[in-house]
């Protein structure tokens, strides 16, 4: 697009700045350029209509998910008395993300991404009008919460491929790892406003005004998805099948790049995710204190994101992914032994600045390596990745903390998740050798292989 095409231009012309002031000349100089290369990189916004579009009206309705994130276990620990029911919540979301997030992906290569959007975004829309529903009952319903957690992420498993999968439409290849930073800028804003302030709503005035704070952000985001353009599925896009679904899965066998990037965050996912317990955690520090909890890692990963102006130098993006993942792990041991608030809350952060760099890094290697034709099967791919890890270790902490304490399962997972960091790294040397330089160059030939034999065909 054509805002694309003049960043191109800009992209490869000298610093005025720096053409002005010589080092030798002005001292100053290079610590205003080391200050620039930290600073988030807001180009993206710049140079594409239609990512801010997306970056707006995503960024609204995330920030009334995170207060849906909150209140939703909330409410069922206060109905229930149980972490092993909160827990068990991610069971229940687990099965419908594993299967739609497969079909979503093959959708998202076949049909028009923004529609799918759209349309996935009105149906999350009516599931937080049921809870709202519910928690207006005088006595709210538990298997009501199981289906709507369950039904909101069959709904992300469709939409979320064709999310992921708009954003190397929107932005040119060397703009990507600064796409990602800003749309961790906006998860991790939104992660510290979202559930701070729905901590305090589901406790001073219970869940259903959470739910209905989340229910208008809807509103928002549709109309921002209604300006945008429409992003069409490629050339020759294969039809949604069995045989197209298994054909990602062998694509993404055949990358050990890729496969380094969902082995090691699931096991840092499955062991180190402690978010089922906050609720019977925050009972030690305060009940309000829950949406403190929640937002902790947002605060890490905001400063992480803010000075992730560095990351667009970094090559060995799996190397950074496997010490991000074993820094979490470490990160949860500390959270784990904390006896008073601000020391678990410093170390919640410490958690989500290693966690947001991992992320980072994955995105990276995801938009800047795999064919725009693959990329929705693929998204679907790292979408069961990134979401089995936290619903399987929201299970497995409910379960070792009924089994024997809060404070056990905490520790133990933080500690199998740093075990399990470096036996993935040494088991996969391939991964830990990636350069990005290498993988990008691979895509582009891939595509434009890709090109010649459709061209030929017709």
């Amino acid at each position: 697009m054509e805002e694309n095409s003049a960043h191109t231009k800009t992209h490869l012309t000298p610093d005025p700045v720096a053409a002005a002031e010589p080092d030798s000349q002005h001292a100053g100089g290079g610590a205003r350029r080391a200050a620039r290369a930290l600073v988030i990189d807001l180009t993206p916004l710049k140079v594409s209509r239609d990512f801010r579009l997306l970056f707006a009206g995503q960024s609204v309705s995330f920030f009334g998910a995170m207060m849906t994130f909150v209140a939703l276990p909330w409410q069922m620990y206060q109905l229930t008395k149980s972490s092993f029911a909160v827990g068990m919540m991610g069971v229940a979301e687990f099965v419908p993300i594993l299967v739609m997030a497969f079909v979503g992906g093959a959708l998202a290569d076949y049909v028009d991404r923004r529609r799918m959007v759209r349309l996935t975004e009105l149906a999350l829309a009516l599931v937080t009008g049921a809870l709202v529903f519910n928690s207006l009952l005088a006595q709210p319903r538990v298997w009501v919460l199981f289906v709507c957690a369950a039904a909101m992420a069959a709904l992300d498993g469709l939409q979320r491929p064709s999310l992921d999968s708009m954003l190397p439409r929107l932005v040119p290849a060397e703009l990507l790892p600064s796409a990602s930073a800003l749309k961790s800028l906006a998860g991790s804003v939104n992660m510290i406003g979202g559930p701070a302030l729905g901590g305090v709503i589901v406790v001073v005035f219970g869940p259903a005004l959470a739910y209905s704070v989340d229910f208008l952000t809807f509103v928002v985001s549709l109309v921002a998805l209604w300006m945008m353009r429409a992003v069409p599925p490629p050339p020759g896009a294969d039809r949604p099948s069995m045989r197209s679904i298994v054909e990602g899965l062998r694509y993404a066998r055949s990358r050990p790049e890729l496969m380094g990037t969902y082995l090691i965050d699931i096991n840092a996912m499955f062991f180190g995710m402690p978010m089922a317990l906050f609720p019977a955690i925050a009972e030690n520090f305060g009940g309000a204190s829950v949406g403190l909890l929640y937002a902790a890692p947002a605060v890490g990963a905001l400063c992480a994101t803010l000075t992730s102006g560095w990351a667009k130098r970094v090559q060995r993006h799996g190397l950074a992914v496997a010490l991000a993942a074993a820094a979490w792990g470490a990160a949860i041991v500390g959270f784990g032994f904390a006896r008073q608030l601000w020391p678990a809350l410093l170390c919640l952060a410490l958690a989500g600045g290693a966690d947001m760099l991992s992320g980072l890094f994955r995105s990276t290697i995801w938009n800047q390596t795999i064919p725009d034709h693959l990329r929705g099967r693929l998204a679907g791919i790292e979408m069961v990745s990134y979401t089995t890890g936290p619903l399987l270790g929201n299970a497995e902490s409910g379960i070792v903390a009924s089994l024997f304490s809060v404070r056990a399962s905490v520790v133990s997972g933080g500690l199998l998740c740093v075990v399990g960091s470096g036996l993935l790294a040494l088991a996969l040397p391939a991964f830990l050798r990636y350069d990005g330089r290498e993988g990008l160059a691979r895509k582009q030939s891939e595509e434009a292989a890709r090109t010649a034999t459709l061209v030929t065909k017709s």
